[in-house]
């Protein structure tokens, strides 16, 4: 350990914090401090419990605080937060806000110095992602039964005397995980991919609710290497527990779910094809192997409801109290709707660049024209790279654009009339956005400018690709009045698409 970071360890300075420059909507805090303060939340007897009174408020935070090594100041007040080496795009600092009205920060902290944080960080309780949940199980004082049982720990409390209690709040997170999709584990054949502190959980979950077998197969796992899959495609439920197809490298997925959906399978008691694929990842919304599974026609779940579920367990830990499972419906809803992008297509000309900047005004939200994305880039208007390196050329750079637009979460972006023409661009619109079709009559399209309709004519390209728009769109509506009656009617099909969806899990 550095004495540069030693001093900083032991003096409370926050001098190498950083804070991430991420536009997110103000987020709403529910207060968990004292009795009656807070519908479903009642004071019991913990660990870690203390005034609430004192705990600063997150009502209005932006951006997550990422503290780049430990040394937060450390008041009055309680200092929870979560432990990681990346953690920039983490959602726990706004689940938190929502969970009770506490200070929560990020604190990125490399492997050598994990040591030092956990034992003389200046915290009242952490939680803890990877890479380190195995790395802090033996710097623990006192362990739950869940963490020893599991072998991994998630969440850290440093008591009243200064030793400190590890827990393992995952597993409260996916066995929630499991009960809101719907999933029924007893005498069903489980694959888990990797073998992680989080498969253990897992793994762990799985096997206490009956499950009649549980495989695991993992990079670099002696006999049960990723080469092994193909022995399991008689599975039942499919797990990712890697971080594969995590933002930023989405929408990628580790195994193909065709083999394990059509298996053909007829032994007595064993049922064919898939019952339920989750993925304890939940940025993006929709990872590789879950757009598979909607493909498929599967029931899916991301890892929002997990996620949310151990932030609340872990919260109760904290602070010795008790959450109402209603404030943690909440929270998944809200974190949810925060997340979506709003991605709009159809024809050139159809009002996609100015509809889209309104929307996102009205909903707060940065907006992105994908086509003033490519020109940027190509150093060149759209025309001119259509004249001068031609269609194909355009269609990468267009692929490349949506791939980096949507990746993010929480914006709006509008698209060239053509990105439904590259099969490719499905995943890409559709991991963490709702995909609207902006409709408007043919004779009132805008043709300067748009060279694909001027030189295939707007009736044709209308025949060419009007499934397609159909086809990829979540909703659709119409913009054939003014721009306001086209934002409202966007605003309405959002809102509608939010009700209808309800929940992250899919059948």
């Amino acid at each position: 350990m550095s004495r540069e970071y030693q001093q900083r360890l032991l003096d409370g300075e926050d001098r190498s914090s950083r804070v991430e420059q991420v536009q997110e909507r103000a987020v709403s805090v529910e207060s968990l401090a004292a009795p009656g303060d807070a519908p479903g939340v009642s004071r019991c007897d913990g660990l870690s419990c203390r005034d609430e009174a004192s705990a600063s408020s997150c009502e209005g935070a932006g951006a997550p605080r990422v503290e780049r090594a430990c040394g937060a100041q450390h008041g009055d007040a309680p200092v929870y937060g979560l432990l990681g080496r990346s953690l920039g795009h983490s959602y726990s600092p706004k689940i938190h806000a929502l969970l009770g009205a506490y200070e929560y920060r990020l604190f990125e902290v490399e492997p050598e110095d994990v040591k030092e944080f956990v034992l003389h960080g200046r915290y009242d309780g952490v939680n803890v992602t990877i890479p380190y949940k195995e790395t802090v199980m033996p710097l623990c004082d006192e362990l739950s039964d869940a963490a020893r049982a599991i072998g991994c720990v998630n969440t850290l409390v440093r008591r009243a005397d200064g030793t400190i209690y590890g827990d393992n709040t995952d597993y409260d997170g996916f066995s929630f995980m499991l009960d809101r999709a719907g999933v029924e584990a007893a005498g069903r054949k489980a694959l888990v991919l990797g073998a992680g502190g989080a498969s253990k959980t897992v793994c762990a979950v799985l096997r206490d609710r009956g499950a009649r077998e549980v495989a695991v197969v993992s990079r670099g796992l002696p006999g049960a290497g990723f080469d092994t899959v193909e022995r399991h495609y008689d599975a039942d439920i499919v797990v990712n527990a890697t971080p594969v197809g995590m933002y930023p490298h989405c929408p990628e997925s580790v195994v193909d779910l065709e083999p394990f959906a059509r298996t053909g399978e007829t032994r007595a008691g064993y049922r064919d094809g898939l019952d339920a694929v989750l993925d304890v990842v939940y940025n993006p919304a929709r990872t590789g192997i879950l757009l598979q599974a909607e493909k498929l026609g599967i029931a899916h779940e991301n890892g929002l409801s997990m996620l949310v579920a151990q932030a609340k367990r872990a919260s109760e830990v904290f602070r010795g109290v008790r959450i109402d499972e209603s404030a943690m419906e909440r929270a998944i809803e809200r974190v949810a709707a925060d997340m979506r992008s709003v991605v709009l297509i159809g024809m050139p000309g159809g009002g996609k660049s100015t509809v889209g900047a309104l929307v996102a005004a009205r909903l707060g939200r940065p907006f992105v024209d994908v086509d003033e994305r490519i020109a940027q880039r190509v150093g060149m208007p759209v025309p001119e790279i259509f004249e001068r390196l031609g269609e194909a050329a355009f269609r990468r750079y267009e692929t490349e654009a949506v791939r980096e637009v949507c990746k993010e979460s929480g914006l709006v972006a509008a698209c060239g009339g053509g990105v439904v023409t590259q099969p490719r661009n499905y995943d890409l619109l559709h991991q963490n956005a709702v995909v609207v079709l902006l409709r408007r009559p043919l004779e009132l399209l805008a043709c300067e400018g748009r060279p694909v309709s001027k030189a295939t004519g707007v009736a044709e390209l209308f025949r060419r690709r009007a499934k397609l728009y159909e086809a990829w769109a979540d909703a659709a509506v119409e913009n054939d009045a003014t721009l306001e009656d086209a934002v409202e009617r966007v605003i309405a099909a959002l809102e509608e698409n939010e009700t209808s969806e309800g929940r992250t899990c899919h059948a």
